[in-house]
């Protein structure tokens, strides 16, 4: 199912339970540790984008009826115009689910790097390193561009989505001149201690502490270690606001904790309990969307206090695409992460997705 994994549990604010393992790879040469990262994948929505957007909001910069026109007030937005933050954040706003941008990239019969967009030395054209050893032209305008120029679905209804976090990022990072990763390391990660968890770990981390996610061989065409998994964040340098995080089970569960406290955490006071409050609700349940804002919670089902994983209602959490998932229960005050690499050597493997192991350990610890 995966190589190996790290699994932490903390309840009322002390870890209890943390163990790592099995093997960076199936090779079995390097036994994984507490202290190794794993690509955290869609974690990196509640752990990037959700706290900046949350700050966004305590500084009424923007509300949960703010409109995409009112974030981008110099760009043709067509019919995404009007399309408001608390239906993107929550998966109801008809944005498609997926668009495979670096397909553009390849060859369409061949499936082969076009040599226009790829180069093996790093030039001012070709300057966004996407593995070791190959870069590509910055793609970062173009993908907002098709985003602004896909169909909306046809009807309105819960469609998980990456797209509203490439506008965000867009958002973020031109209001305020700086990437994501230097924003939310000096507004949160510094100040907690959460050490490990950074962006393109292959420039500031040591190497054997790095899980490899993929052997890409549909786009890349190498090893993935410390460079993203998910294609669209690799287009655009790694830094991405739906992908591109990477870090340890600890640090995650401190971000975890941050959240059940309802945005104090030590001396800092990151936001307010009403306003995470306001984040962590289902806006949408009449329309059958279980999403908060930005965080996933509880099927929605008949029974008002628990749903069939054992968990509260107020119980908010998200998964990543190569194995990762985290929740956290103010009910019973437990912060549960599962970080493993199942993508490895492909992510064709689907054995960790089928037999629903982060979920089926979620009722293990949760009932």
């Amino acid at each position: 199912m995966t190589p190996g994994a790290q699994v932490l549990i903390a309840k009322e604010g002390s870890v209890i339970y943390q163990k790592s393992f099995g093997y960076h790879t199936y090779e079995k040469i390097r036994k994984v540790n507490n202290d190794d990262i794993y690509d955290l994948a869609s974690l990196t929505k509640i752990l990037v984008t959700v706290p900046l957007i949350i700050r966004e909001f305590e500084k009424n910069n923007l509300s949960l009826n703010t409109k995409l026109k009112d974030l981008f007030k110099d760009f043709e937005l067509y019919d995404k115009k009007n399309l408001k933050l608390d239906e993107i954040l929550s998966h109801n706003a008809r944005l498609t689910p997926w668009i495979p941008f670096y397909k553009e990239t390849l060859d369409s019969v061949t499936n082969k790097q076009l040599e226009d967009q790829y180069s093996y030395n790093k030039t001012e054209t070709f300057n966004i390193q996407v593995r070791e050893g190959l870069f590509m032209k910055s793609w970062n305008d173009t993908i907002f561009n098709r985003i602004i120029n896909s169909k909306l679905l046809e009807k309105k209804e819960y469609k998980y989505s990456d797209l509203p976090y490439y506008l965000l990022k867009k958002y973020l990072e031109n209001k305020y001149s700086s990437n994501l990763d230097s924003m939310i390391k000096n507004y949160l990660f510094y100040k907690i201690g959460a050490s490990s968890l950074t962006y393109n770990p292959y420039q500031i981390m040591q190497k054997h502490l790095i899980v490899p996610s993929e052997i890409d061989t549909y786009f890349r065409y190498g090893i993935v270690k410390g460079f993203v998994h998910d294609m669209g964040a690799a287009m655009q340098g790694g830094i991405g606001g739906h992908a591109g995080l990477f870090g340890n089970s600890l640090d995650v569960a401190k971000l975890m904790q941050l959240y059940l406290q309802k945005g104090d955490y030590d001396d800092f006071k990151f936001f307010s309990a009403n306003t995470f409050d306001l984040f962590n609700q289902c806006h949408f349940c009449n329309e059958n969307v279980r999403r908060g804002i930005g965080f996933d919670k509880p099927e929605i089902d008949n029974n008002e206090t628990t749903s069939p994983d054992c968990v509260s209602r107020e119980s908010f959490g998200h998964s990543g695409f190569t194995g990762t998932y985290a929740w956290a229960d103010p009910k019973s005050n437990i912060v549960y992460v599962f970080l493993s690499n199942r993508t490895f050597p492909t992510m064709e493997n689907k054995k960790l997705i089928e037999n629903n192991i982060r979920t089926e350990i979620k009722k293990i610890i949760f009932n």
